[in-house]
């Protein structure tokens, strides 16, 4: 870069013109560059974006060398880093636990960390440091396979916008305790936790996810949520809990967000739903709702298909529809129960915004010809609608079609659509 060349005219970029090359670069890439000239010699060393993922590990076969030259790049990079971290980001299946992530963190926290991403390697369990807690400035924080117990004195991280935890070891007054310390928190997602009983306090949460063994979700404070995911997984200890239990989980769960857009219920997310005394009529309507998915829905139980005529009545701007069934029964089971369609299924329901439906392992039982008779027959904007049957049956397949022919459709474009997947 010398005068032969011509002049330099990127070295004398303003320096945050050239951090945002340097942050477009892999980090040793970007830490190379101090050998171009001496004015590069320390242009890396004031970036505030520091990534670790696959693209900062050597060239080597010998994965516990590998681990230790992370560590120590790590380390060094950051006792030559000058001025603040805003970003620190490690998601890099090399590198293990080890004692100096706790050195990591508490130079982080004394250097304005607003980001904050932990995703080891998966072995042991580490467990985070205290001075985590002291980064006052967090707006983001996500953490894998770790433990964390949040001290006495903590009050609250009154930045943090956005909590993902996923396998991590905490207490579940803990985690509720840091959610509703936390008043701008707009994203939160818990993924694989066992047993656990939360109820979930947060005004301004947006987006949620939640994916585990859990007991109970209260929904207690959360009236501007849009988006909402579950998956949970069912065991012989929460079976027994869902038996003994008369609250009505459909209220406690989705009884107080009045703003939701999209939800995704996965496998025993309707049966949890389903669970406790009929509320009767819902006490309220989701006029933003425009995406549902339920997946593994058992239409012979007739608890869980109140729970989703429901959702659907109660959205009367449902545009998107899609449910995957979880019947074993055979097309040759009994007649469904014709009270509850006559007494459940409102026959004066119309969807009037509901153009697209998607149903997948459908087996052709009467229960679930029947709601699609009913789909069918409120729904007069409907555009399409799929159905993937759960095994190849020739038979079985013509047996369905037969009988949707002779169901009305309220939509004089619907097109209904066999799918195989």
């Amino acid at each position: 870069m010398g005068d032969v060349l011509g002049p330099d005219f990127i070295s004398d970029l303003p320096q945050s013109i050239i951090e945002s090359i340097l942050t477009q670069l892999p980090i040793r890439d970007a830490v190379r560059t101090s050998i171009l000239s001496s004015k590069w010699r320390y242009k890396w060393a004031s970036i505030t974006q520091l990534v670790f993922d696959e693209k900062c590990v050597p060239l080597s076969n010998d994965r516990d060398g590998v681990d230790k030259s992370i560590v120590k790049f790590i380390t060094s990079l950051l006792f030559l880093h000058q001025g603040p971290i805003h970003k620190f980001r490690i998601t890099n299946s090399y590198l293990q636990s080890c004692p100096e992530i706790d050195q990591w963190i508490l130079f982080l926290s004394r250097n304005d960390i607003k980001e904050l991403v932990l995703e080891l390697e998966e072995g042991e369990f580490f467990r985070i440091p205290s001075c985590l807690f002291n980064c006052k400035k967090l707006t983001r924080l996500e953490l894998f396979r770790c433990e964390l117990e949040p001290p006495l004195t903590f009050k609250g991280f009154m930045c943090l916008k956005s909590l993902n935890l996923h396998q991590v070891l905490i207490s579940p007054d803990a985690i509720e305790s840091i959610i509703s310390s936390c008043p701008l928190l707009e994203s939160l997602s818990l993924s694989y936790f066992d047993s656990l009983a939360l109820t979930i306090r947060a005004p301004n949460l947006r987006y949620l996810n939640l994916e585990g063994e859990f007991k109970d979700i209260c929904l207690e404070d959360t009236p501007l949520l849009v988006e909402l995911s579950v998956a949970m997984y069912m065991t012989d200890d929460i079976a027994e809990h869902f038996e003994q239990s008369s609250n009505c989980n459909f209220i406690k769960f989705l009884g107080g967000v009045p703003n939701l857009e999209k939800l995704v219920g996965h496998i025993y997310f309707t049966k949890y739903l389903s669970i406790g005394n009929d509320p009767g009529n819902l006490p309220i309507i989701y006029n933003n709702l425009e995406s549902i998915e339920l997946y593994q829905v058992g239409f012979e139980d007739m608890n869980e298909m109140l729970v989703v005529l429901r959702l659907i009545t109660s959205s009367p701007n449902l545009k998107e529809l899609q449910i995957s069934g979880s019947s074993n029964m055979s097309p040759a089971t009994d007649a469904p129960n014709l009270d509850f369609w006559a007494k459940k299924c409102p026959s004066d329901s119309t969807l009037g915004h509901l153009k697209v439906v998607k149903l997948t392992d459908m087996c052709g039982v009467p229960q679930e010809m029947e709601f699609i008779k009913f789909l069918l027959g409120c729904s007069p904007m409907l555009e399409i609608m799929s159905i993937a049957p759960c095994v190849h049956d020739m038979e079985n397949e013509m047996r369905m079609l037969i009988e949707l022919v002779k169901f009305r459709r309220a939509s004089t474009k619907a097109e209904i659509v066999f799918t195989r997947e």
